[in-house]
Protein backbone atom coordinates (compact mmCIF):
# COMPACT_ATOMS: atom_id res chain seq x y z
CA UNK A 1 0.00 0.00 0.00
CA UNK A 2 0.98 3.45 -0.28
CA UNK A 3 1.32 4.64 3.21
CA UNK A 4 3.73 1.40 4.45
CA UNK A 5 6.72 0.08 2.92
CA UNK A 6 8.38 -3.30 3.27
CA UNK A 7 11.59 -4.30 5.14
CA UNK A 8 12.41 -7.81 5.20
CA UNK A 9 9.07 -9.56 5.70
CA UNK A 10 7.05 -7.35 7.49
CA UNK A 11 5.20 -4.33 6.28
CA UNK A 12 5.74 -0.87 8.72
CA UNK A 13 4.22 2.39 8.29
CA UNK A 14 6.22 5.29 7.32
CA UNK A 15 6.63 8.05 9.48
CA UNK A 16 3.68 10.08 7.44
CA UNK A 17 1.38 7.93 5.76
CA UNK A 18 -0.04 9.21 2.70
CA UNK A 19 -3.54 7.49 2.02
CA UNK A 20 -3.72 5.83 -1.26
CA UNK A 21 -6.60 6.69 -2.79
CA UNK A 22 -5.48 7.51 -6.40
CA UNK A 23 -3.83 5.33 -8.19
CA UNK A 24 -2.27 6.22 -11.84
CA UNK A 25 -1.60 3.73 -14.47
CA UNK A 26 1.62 4.26 -17.13
CA UNK A 27 1.76 2.51 -20.29
CA UNK A 28 5.05 1.61 -22.02
CA UNK A 29 6.24 5.03 -22.63
CA UNK A 30 5.34 6.53 -19.68
CA UNK A 31 2.11 8.17 -20.67
CA UNK A 32 -0.87 8.09 -18.14
CA UNK A 33 -3.36 5.51 -19.37
CA UNK A 34 -5.82 5.27 -17.00
CA UNK A 35 -6.51 6.51 -13.07
CA UNK A 36 -7.82 4.70 -10.52
CA UNK A 37 -9.53 5.98 -7.48
CA UNK A 38 -9.62 3.73 -4.36
CA UNK A 39 -12.11 3.47 -0.81
CA UNK A 40 -10.65 2.19 2.27
CA UNK A 41 -12.69 -0.61 3.53
CA UNK A 42 -11.32 -1.83 6.83
CA UNK A 43 -7.76 -2.83 5.69
CA UNK A 44 -8.16 -3.45 2.41
CA UNK A 45 -8.49 -0.29 -0.37
CA UNK A 46 -11.21 -1.22 -2.93
CA UNK A 47 -11.26 0.13 -6.57
CA UNK A 48 -14.27 2.69 -7.41
CA UNK A 49 -15.61 0.87 -10.49
CA UNK A 50 -18.88 1.17 -11.68
CA UNK A 51 -20.99 -0.10 -14.86
CA UNK A 52 -21.48 2.46 -17.53
CA UNK A 53 -24.67 0.39 -18.93
CA UNK A 54 -27.73 -0.57 -16.77
CA UNK A 55 -28.07 -4.60 -16.56
CA UNK A 56 -29.60 -6.20 -19.28
CA UNK A 57 -31.11 -9.74 -19.78
CA UNK A 58 -30.05 -11.71 -22.81
CA UNK A 59 -32.32 -14.82 -24.03
CA UNK A 60 -31.65 -18.28 -26.17
CA UNK A 61 -31.42 -15.58 -29.47
CA UNK A 62 -28.66 -13.12 -28.07
CA UNK A 63 -26.65 -15.97 -26.48
CA UNK A 64 -26.73 -17.46 -29.98
CA UNK A 65 -25.49 -14.31 -31.25
CA UNK A 66 -22.47 -13.75 -28.86
CA UNK A 67 -21.13 -17.29 -29.68
CA UNK A 68 -21.32 -16.68 -33.07
CA UNK A 69 -19.41 -13.43 -32.92
CA UNK A 70 -16.85 -14.71 -30.56
CA UNK A 71 -16.02 -17.69 -32.61
CA UNK A 72 -16.66 -16.60 -36.24
CA UNK A 73 -16.56 -12.34 -36.40
CA UNK A 74 -13.51 -11.87 -33.38
CA UNK A 75 -13.37 -8.08 -34.44
CA UNK A 76 -16.86 -7.15 -34.63
CA UNK A 77 -16.80 -9.04 -31.16
CA UNK A 78 -14.31 -7.23 -29.88
CA UNK A 79 -15.29 -3.72 -31.52
CA UNK A 80 -19.01 -3.84 -29.53
CA UNK A 81 -17.26 -4.95 -26.54
CA UNK A 82 -14.88 -1.81 -26.36
CA UNK A 83 -17.79 0.64 -26.72
CA UNK A 84 -19.63 -1.09 -24.52
CA UNK A 85 -22.26 -2.09 -26.98
CA UNK A 86 -22.55 -5.56 -26.81
CA UNK A 87 -24.92 -6.21 -24.29
CA UNK A 88 -27.33 -3.76 -25.76
CA UNK A 89 -26.77 -5.60 -29.69
CA UNK A 90 -27.71 -8.96 -27.86
CA UNK A 91 -30.63 -7.45 -26.14
CA UNK A 92 -32.08 -6.19 -29.49
CA UNK A 93 -30.79 -9.26 -31.52
CA UNK A 94 -32.85 -11.11 -29.04
CA UNK A 95 -36.17 -9.40 -29.03
CA UNK A 96 -35.76 -8.96 -32.73
CA UNK A 97 -35.78 -12.44 -33.11
CA UNK A 98 -38.14 -13.37 -30.86
CA UNK A 99 -40.56 -11.01 -32.18
CA UNK A 100 -39.85 -12.60 -35.76
CA UNK A 101 -40.17 -15.89 -34.99
CA UNK A 102 -44.00 -15.28 -33.88
CA UNK A 103 -44.44 -13.76 -36.57
CA UNK A 104 -43.64 -16.16 -38.56
CA UNK A 105 -45.51 -18.66 -36.95
CA UNK A 106 -48.95 -16.59 -36.67
CA UNK A 107 -48.37 -16.59 -40.92
CA UNK A 108 -47.59 -20.38 -41.19
CA UNK A 109 -50.63 -20.92 -38.54
CA UNK A 110 -52.63 -18.99 -41.06
CA UNK A 111 -51.61 -20.89 -44.41
CA UNK A 112 -51.10 -24.79 -41.95
CA UNK A 113 -53.71 -24.49 -39.50
CA UNK A 114 -53.14 -26.84 -36.51
CA UNK A 115 -55.22 -29.41 -35.76
CA UNK A 116 -57.61 -29.18 -32.43
CA UNK A 117 -55.51 -29.22 -29.69
CA UNK A 118 -58.37 -30.57 -27.56
CA UNK A 119 -59.11 -34.05 -29.77
CA UNK A 120 -55.58 -34.62 -30.91
CA UNK A 121 -52.92 -33.17 -28.10
CA UNK A 122 -49.95 -34.65 -29.32
CA UNK A 123 -50.47 -34.59 -33.25
CA UNK A 124 -51.34 -30.67 -32.05
CA UNK A 125 -48.37 -30.53 -30.27
CA UNK A 126 -46.16 -31.93 -32.89
CA UNK A 127 -47.35 -29.26 -35.38
CA UNK A 128 -46.64 -26.70 -33.62
CA UNK A 129 -43.01 -27.70 -32.61
CA UNK A 130 -42.70 -28.02 -36.49
CA UNK A 131 -43.81 -24.47 -37.02
CA UNK A 132 -41.64 -23.38 -34.43
CA UNK A 133 -38.69 -25.22 -35.86
CA UNK A 134 -39.30 -23.57 -39.21
CA UNK A 135 -39.69 -19.98 -37.95
CA UNK A 136 -36.60 -20.27 -35.73
CA UNK A 137 -34.56 -21.93 -38.79
CA UNK A 138 -35.19 -18.72 -41.20
CA UNK A 139 -34.22 -16.28 -38.06
CA UNK A 140 -30.91 -18.29 -37.40
CA UNK A 141 -29.86 -17.84 -41.04
CA UNK A 142 -30.98 -14.11 -41.69
CA UNK A 143 -30.39 -12.70 -38.22
CA UNK A 144 -27.87 -14.37 -35.72
CA UNK A 145 -25.73 -16.28 -38.06
CA UNK A 146 -24.98 -12.95 -40.24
Amino acid sequence: MCSERMRGNRFTPLHNPIPCRTMKLLDKKGRMNMELTYTPQGDYLLPNLTLSEAETTIGKYGMMRKTFLKTERKGMYAHLMLSEQLNQHLADIDRTAREQIDRTIQELLRLNPAPDKASAPLVWTGHMNNLKQQAEELILTELIYH
